[in-house]
């Protein structure tokens, strides 16, 4: 069914009401035709000719009262669809206001229209006084009991292509309010019909068939056409729009869970349905901003710091001792070279280096932990445990030394000064601004440390603490004795990388 009205929008959408109408028409009419047959059957006359154009009549005019088709409200979708300047979000309002105001409009006019149409095949079938006004109180509760079986759900699909068109890939409709009752209680509601509509034509059909004269079999082929002809009206009508929606979001969470968070999930139901599916699109944009700010914050931050702060929360990195290998990266003789250079050389220069140094860390196990204008910071153990941090820190060492000379041919050298001790690695700051970092003096060796390579002539200088933290001495290490650091009061022993 939501191909012929995907197929009725497509083709006619100026005129879809009338479109809307015709269908429910075709639909209606063989459930009158049936209930007049029935009725003239259970009167025991002969007027079946009769009593079908009667309904035939009868029923265009029905209809036509209850969906009014080219009036109202839904002239603003209609427009749309003819190419006209309406506002998108009022012309979506207008379909859920067409679509409340029809249901209610159905109902009323089924029932008094029912009741009429009752006792009109009555009195053609004979029935006179008392009896009519049986035929019109059964009327005025079948008839709305009929309709009530897929009036929602119904005009709800009908509406389906309509409101997909207009909403396109925005959120209109989102916050729409949501109708009541909702999908659970015209599901409900919708049961309750097709049971007392069915019994009674039941009820009707064992009068007229007399059950006690034809045998008990009579019995079961009453039942046999009553449920297929109840399963022909109320599952396609009432129970198969349904699943549109949650065909919907079952497709939407498994785009969701590849990662594709593109594609919103219409909104095209005024019930419960609708409000789920626009509760999945503000999630699926929670979803969306989330990774957004993961990569925006991957790009600002160390992935590994960016992966914790969001796995964890904010009471990550309170602070907490632990021993980590340091190493600081710095340029050589930078401050004549910035001098001598227009800032945006300048720039490039130090984005360059560190396109070596960040990756090099990174996949040695370690992070960055800041930028210190021409040089850098990382630390290999904090935030997340490396059980050989020293030795990763010195295999990157290594690795930037060599980038940075084929890189560079010379034109711009670094140190490195590599420290190993305890640290308290966590986050200071305040006024909603919080950095993570280390303090310790084992930092400010590593960072003596660096400022000695200059007197040395070393391109990396290791503290006797990293040293003796490694699994094994690298090849290459040169001894460069004990040296007295600002601020410590013993001398320390570095060594040198012959490279």
């Amino acid at each position: 069914m939501d191909r012929i009205w995907q197929w009725a929008w497509d083709r006619h959408g100026p005129r879809y009401s009338w479109v809307v109408c015709a269908v429910f028409m075709a639909i209606m009419l063989p459930i009158y035709l049936f209930a007049s047959i029935v009725v003239v059957a259970f009167e025991g006359s002969s007027h079946y000719v009769e009593a079908a154009l009667g309904t035939v009549v009868a029923v265009p005019v029905l209809v036509y009262l209850s969906v009014l088709p080219g009036l109202g409200r839904v002239r603003l979708a209609e427009q749309w669809a003819a190419g006209h300047t309406v506002d998108r979000a009022s012309a979506m309002e207008a379909t859920y206001t067409w679509a409340r105001r029809l249901v209610i409009r159905t109902l009323s006019v089924n029932s008094g229209w029912a009741a009429a149409a009752m006792v009109a095949v009555a009195a053609i079938a004979g029935a006179t006084g008392l009896r009519l006004v049986q035929y019109a109180v059964l009327g005025a509760v079948l008839g709305p009991a009929i309709v009530v079986i897929g009036v929602h759900s119904g005009f709800e699909a009908a509406l389906r292509p309509a409101r997909s068109a207009i909403a396109g890939g925005t959120g209109i409709g989102d916050s729409l309010p949501q109708s009541r009752p909702a999908f659970a209680a015209w599901t409900n509601v919708a049961m309750l019909g097709a049971v007392f509509a069915f019994s009674a034509a039941g009820a009707m059909l064992g009068a007229v068939f007399d059950p006690a004269g034809h045998g008990p079999v009579i019995v079961l082929v009453i039942a046999c056409a009553l449920t297929l002809f109840s399963v022909a009206i109320t599952l396609a009508p009432s129970f198969s729009p349904s699943l549109l929606p949650i065909r919907d979001l079952a497709e939407g969470t498994k785009r969701v869970a590849s990662g594709d968070y593109s594609q919103r999930v219409p909104v095209v139901q005024d019930d419960d349905l609708g409000a789920l599916a626009a509760s999945f699109n503000r999630m699926q944009a929670g979803l969306a901003e989330r990774q957004r700010l993961h990569a925006a914050f991957g790009t600002y931050v160390d992935p590994v710091l960016a992966a914790r702060l969001l796995e964890q929360g904010d009471d990550v990195f309170s602070g907490e001792r632990r021993e980590v290998t340091v190493m600081f990266v710095d340029v050589r003789d930078f401050t004549p070279f910035a001098e001598a250079n227009p800032a945006e050389e300048t720039v490039a220069r130090l984005n360059a280096l560190f396109e070596i140094v960040v990756p090099a860390v990174v996949d040695a196990g370690g992070h960055v932990n800041k930028f210190l204008g021409d040089g850098a910071l990382a630390v290999f153990g904090a935030p997340n445990d490396l059980a050989d941090h020293a030795d990763s820190a010195v295999k990157a060492a290594l690795l930037i030394h060599r980038l940075v000379a084929e890189r560079f041919a010379g034109d711009l050298r670094i140190g490195i000064g590599i420290n190993t001790g305890k640290v308290i690695a966590g986050t200071i700051g305040g006024g909603s601004k919080l950095e993570f970092t280390l303090i310790g003096d084992t930092v400010n060796v590593a960072a003596r440390v660096e400022q000695l390579t200059k007197t040395t002539a070393d391109a990396i200088l290791l503290a006797k603490p990293t040293v003796d933290a490694m699994g094994s001495a690298p090849p290459g290490l040169i001894d460069r004795g004990s040296h007295a650091l600002k601020g410590k009061a013993e001398a320390v022993t570095v060594y040198g990388l012959a490279q």
